[in-house]
């Protein structure tokens, strides 16, 4: 299960573009994202449709209170994270949860901070440098169950002993 709980705002056509090829390229997957109003899961569902992939295969999720919404992080195997303007908060709290981030570093200071924590985390390995290799790089950790349990381990022993405080 793929996650982005990002504000749709920051859905951009190159990023939907790679997660739909992902959602096609890995069967059975899911992308799970916050849910905003009506019209934009219409248009993210008809969007994902126009890209080949079915529109039940986009899962939103409701707003919920933060103790909440940190708990459903534990569903989800990666989050995956957009670009000019990356996870901040968003970053934080899947960090947090013990959800993987990745993403890939951007040009100024709102693309960067998602690469920023994961440094803090100890996951660079995290970042991807270009937009062709985030989408490679979610799609070897899709096939690969193992690496993502392996991720997720790193990230529990280096959340509460990293450079700063994820949260």
């Amino acid at each position: 299960m793929f996650c982005s709980f990002n504000n749709s705002y920051k859905i951009s056509p190159a990023f939907f573009d790679i997660w739909m090829r992902l959602l096609r390229s890995v069967p059975g997957s899911v992308l799970w994202l916050l849910e905003g109003n009506e019209l934009v899961k219409d248009n993210l569902r008809s969007e994902a449709k126009t890209r080949g992939v079915e529109a039940e295969r986009l899962i939103f999720a409701p707003r919920v209170a933060s103790a909440d919404h940190l708990g459903r992080h534990l569903h989800a195997d990666l989050s995956l994270d957009t670009l000019p303007c990356d996870a901040h908060t968003t970053a934080s709290d899947a960090l947090w949860a013990g959800l993987p981030v990745l993403t890939c570093s951007g040009d100024t200071f709102a693309g960067r901070v998602a690469a920023s924590l994961l440094a803090a985390a100890g996951m660079p390995e995290l970042v991807a440098p270009s937009l062709e290799e985030y989408e490679h790089m979610a799609r070897t950790l899709a096939r690969d169950p193992q690496r993502l349990i392996a991720l997720r381990q790193k990230l529990a022993v280096n959340r509460d002993g990293s450079a700063c405080s994820i949260r």
